[in-house]
């Protein structure tokens, strides 16, 4: 499986002293510019995201984090502009190339990930930005991305799985965590449309946001599980596969962690929405549901680090740096984010650890990760064609 061999940097014999953009050779660096760049933006944003929804006893203990937060978010802001810019850059000079990403059989899943990047910036905007950029501008800027990531995302989930059924052959042991990529948008269309339902029009408007996010819900939960339990076939009858691919794995804690936070969102916004009983009966959904998950997502956290160490320790070469590696970030965020909301609904002290520790081991994944492919960026090597 050729499974995110993409973008990986090259092995670099050259002198010290290295020039910007060299591996490159004198090609274009927007030549090979694919969908999963919009990994990075989804990966910094969730940092700044988890952080503002940490429980208040850990948020308190770290002096400046939501400062931090800030910057972070002011900071992705900057990175989606970047990545949408070489993006047009890519498919106005090198148009061949942007379609065969839309028909590669790899590539093509990554295309949720440009909906996510934008959702991601626009909740920031009402997490964190408002000190920023004011109320309401940072209603707005939401507002736009949410409808603009949704309507892209919900896109996705019907074209990307239609294309690999009609026009894709896959031999069983190609289930891959990135597989999912295009079915997660609408789950955090889910998890982040109630931020907006407070600044929606009471009645019909906000009936309407609640409503949609709960038949998102559905859609990305029900159609994950069956990918998951067809990934989970995949590495018992063929093991992890590729190097390359390992940090794929992480994708899965994507839909889970993030399920848990949408019902936590969806049910708080529940009970001045839905007519009585059932507002309460959906609080009490984002326990009912989010724990028995939360148990999930803790055994394929344990699964996916223990592959991981395995194959880097164990495997000629170690674990190779790819763009794949920004599947420690976001995945590993939405786990913080439903983790912080079910310690907040709970009040249960193992839970809130449970964020802080989760969150501490996101920032470090973040820094890591950021680090090699700014490293990557800057020598060129992530920016040439896939090997």
């Amino acid at each position: 499986m050729a499974t995110l061999q993409l973008a990986r940097t090259p092995a670099d014999t050259s002198t010290p002293r290295r020039a910007f953009l060299h591996q490159l050779e004198g090609r274009s660096p927007f030549a090979s510019i694919g969908p999963n760049w919009f990994a990075s933006v989804m990966g910094t944003g969730i940092v700044a995201n988890a952080a503002a929804t940490l429980p208040p006893s850990v948020r308190d203990v770290v002096p400046g984090l939501l400062y931090a937060a800030r910057a972070v978010w002011l900071l992705d802001v900057v990175l989606l502009v970047v990545v949408v810019t070489a993006t047009a850059l890519h498919w106005r000079h090198h148009r061949e190339t942007a379609r065969g990403h839309l028909d590669d059989p790899v590539m093509s899943h990554f295309y949720g990930a440009p909906a996510m990047a934008l959702m991601t910036v626009g909740a920031g905007a009402l997490l964190v930005g408002v000190p920023v950029v004011g109320e309401p501008a940072a209603v707005a800027v939401d507002a736009v991305l949410w409808t603009a990531g949704t309507l892209l995302g919900l896109g996705t989930a019907v074209a990307i799985p239609r294309k690999a059924i009609t026009s894709h052959h896959y031999e069983p042991s190609s289930a891959s965590g990135g597989w999912l990529m295009p079915v997660v948008p609408p789950m955090v269309s889910a998890a982040t449309g109630p931020l907006l339902i407070p600044h929606l029009p009471p009645g019909q408007w906000q009936l309407a946001m609640q409503v949609g996010c709960a038949t998102m819900f559905g859609l990305t939960i029900v159609i994950s599980l069956v990918m998951i339990t067809l990934l989970v076939s995949r590495l018992v009858h063929h093991g992890p596969g590729p190097a390359a691919a390992v940090p794929t794995l992480w994708i899965v804690l994507g839909p889970l962690g993030q399920s848990i936070t949408a019902a936590h969102t969806m049910g708080g916004s529940a009970t001045g929405v839905l007519p009585a009983p059932y507002g309460r009966a959906s609080e009490a959904f984002g326990l009912v549901y989010g724990l028995p998950m939360w148990g999930f997502a803790m055994l394929w956290l344990a699964l996916a680090a223990s592959l991981t160490v395995r194959t880097a320790c164990t495997v000629p070469g170690g674990l190779p740096f790819s763009l794949s590696w920004w599947s420690f970030t976001f995945p590993v965020g939405t786990l913080v984010t439903g983790t912080s909301g079910l310690a907040v609904a709970t009040g249960a002290d193992v839970l809130v650890v449970a964020a802080a520790t989760a969150y501490a081991g996101l920032v470090l994944a973040w820094v890591v990760v950021a680090a090699r492919t700014a490293r990557g960026v800057w020598l060129g090597g992530l920016l040439r064609a896939p090997a």
